[in-house]
């Protein structure tokens, strides 16, 4: 269904126009071949589009380098303050697909994450973490729009070009495919890394995990729950070496419109987020997606409903920087 709405939009746009060889998509679906080109969806996007196969990823869709210099071509981004910056033909396509994901959800209007994904995101040496804008728990496909725009402009703020100078990368012509993908109201959320990125030690898992969505995490504004799975050697044999429990004050919730921090329940606050079952699921995930990928993983996870949700998969970049400092 996904691939023939695809077709559709081909047809549509082809149609009228000059006949092509061949037309690089606008807009692709996580676990299509296409949204696995790096080039094309950016480093975020497109280790994810890979794994949605066989791990249990969020649906989502993206709107590709190739939509953002169309629109940058045709002056549409000067306006980087709502949907109005989105050429008419990308904004038809947004929300044929945002409708196209209310029937995958069986959800009318979806909440969704907006995210950036630019090019050179997520790589072995760089990844651009909190340097373009992210925008949780979007409704509708005009604010999906709008979400998208924002997105685009984020890569041009001034943070966001420093960060480009200080790792010898291009500050002219960086370009940004932007993910929309379902919103997982998260109970727990986690990040995982697949070694431990302090010491350099392949067989640890470490696994940061708090309440809400994990933002909280990511940004610093809760200190998590902390957990040290060990492998013994063998890949089944995990063992929790270690869990340190914090006081886990704040959690970011949706809300209206997107979200917002809120105090932790008291009786929570103490609470271990993971049980051993789910500390051990998760140690799992990140062994599988590292052997699936090649390279140790940093990963962005999700339990709603006791089911485990995968939301971001990237290189760990401290993990050589590690290694030297554990043998110094």
């Amino acid at each position: 269904m996904v691939a023939e709405r695809m077709r559709v939009f081909v047809a549509e746009r082809e149609a009228p126009l000059t006949p092509r060889v061949k037309l690089v998509p606008d807009l692709v679906w996580l676990g299509e071949p296409a949204a696995e080109v790096r080039a094309l969806v950016g480093g975020k996007v497109a280790p994810l589009s890979r794994l949605a196969a066989q791990f249990t990823v969020p649906p989502g869709f993206c709107l590709t380098t190739h939509a953002y210099d169309l629109a940058d071509a045709g002056g549409s981004q000067a306006d980087m303050t709502d949907g109005a910056g989105l050429p008419d033909l990308l904004r038809r396509a947004v929300t044929a697909a945002y409708e196209q994901l209310a029937e995958m959800t069986g959800i009318e209007q979806p909440a969704v994450a907006v995210r950036s994904s630019a090019v050179d995101e997520d790589g072995a040496d760089t990844s651009f973490a909190g340097q373009h804008d992210t925008y949780l728990n979007v409704v509708g496909a005009d604010a999906v729009c709008e979400a998208i725009v924002r997105c685009w402009a984020s890569a041009r703020t001034p943070r966001a070009l420093e960060y480009r100078r200080q790792h010898g990368l291009a500050t002219e012509g960086a370009r940004i495919a932007v993910l929309v993908q379902q919103l997982v109201l998260a109970d727990v959320s986690g990040v995982i890394f697949s070694a431990n990125p302090l010491t350099g030690r392949r067989d640890e898992v470490i696994i940061n995990a708090s309440w809400g969505l994990g933002e909280s995490i990511v940004g610093g504004s809760v200190t998590p729950d902390t957990y040290v799975v060990r492998t013994g050697g063998q890949p089944d044999a995990w063992s929790i070496a270690e869990r340190t429990l914090a006081e886990k004050r704040r959690m970011t919730v949706a809300t209206v419109g997107g979200t917002r921090e809120v105090d932790v329940p008291r009786l929570l606050r103490s609470q271990p987020a993971l049980d051993d079952a789910q500390i051990v699921e998760m140690a799992r995930l990140a062994h599988d997606l590292k052997q699936t990928m090649g390279w140790p993983v940093d990963l962005e996870c999700a339990y709603r409903d006791d089911v485990l949700y995968l939301l971001q998969c990237r290189p760990i970049t401290a993990l050589g920087a590690a290694r030297t400092a554990a043998s110094a």
